[in-house]
């Protein structure tokens, strides 16, 4: 991907790493592969059982989950733990999400489009926009060329504005999205085809018909 305009995490390049539920890491200029919810698409006892997972798994290294500290305690262990976490957790996520729980009102074409017109409007501009899919309760989508930490910046006002226009259109008031998504910094060309054809393929494993999701891919 000698031309491409995507660049991938340098271990040699300095990083941020903020905090929610996960570390997010940032670095400028990076490629992320990121995915966000509708505030109903995990009802709680599912989001509490995927907690008391987590918590487990957490409790198998001997980190206690309640400790404020716990994420210190997480960073340092090895790298093949941390990678087994990540999957375990983000398997279990889409699964559930993949399930279509709530009112999925983005399976609606006219709702999935303002989604999709809001990724497009800077694109090239404060970013650049790699393949995307909206599907009926989530978001996953690639987006590299970012500034330091203006990738969590960037999520923010995508969810502001669609939020307000979503919830326009269904003549309601209120958070239309969960606060935190999760993302991933892309570490190598490999992985970002990875992602791209998780993103292509995910509306097959949710079942799902023409239509009922949004689906837009970058030309080569």
């Amino acid at each position: 991907m000698a031309d491409s305009p995507f660049r991938f995490f340098d271990p040699v390049e300095p990083i941020t790493i903020t905090r929610g539920h996960l570390p997010h890491w940032d670095q400028a200029g990076a490629t992320y592969f990121i995915t966000w919810r509708t505030l109903d698409s995990l009802p709680l006892p599912v989001w509490n059982k995927l907690l008391s997972l987590r918590a487990a798994w957490l409790r198998t290294y001997k980190i206690n989950p309640q400790a404020p500290d716990w994420r210190w305690h997480f960073e340092h262990l090895p790298k093949v733990l941390r990678l087994e976490f990540a999957r375990l957790f983000s398997m279990n996520l889409d699964m559930e999400l993949d399930s279509c729980h709530g009112a999925c009102l983005l399976k609606q074409p006219e709702f999935a489009r303002i989604v999709a017109d809001s990724l497009h409007h800077f694109d090239g501009d404060r970013y650049v926009l790699g393949d995307f899919i909206v599907m009926p309760n989530h978001v996953h989508l690639l987006v590299g060329g970012m500034a330091r930490n203006a990738m969590l910046a960037q999520m923010k006002s995508w969810k502001r504005w669609t939020s307000r226009e979503l919830n326009r259109h269904v003549g309601r008031k209120g958070r239309f999205w969960q606060d935190e998504g999760f993302d991933h910094l892309v570490r190598s060309e490999a992985a970002f085809e990875k992602f791209r054809r998780y993103i292509a393929g995910n509306s097959v494993k949710a079942k799902l018909r023409p239509g009922e999701y949004l689906h837009w891919a970058r030309p080569n």
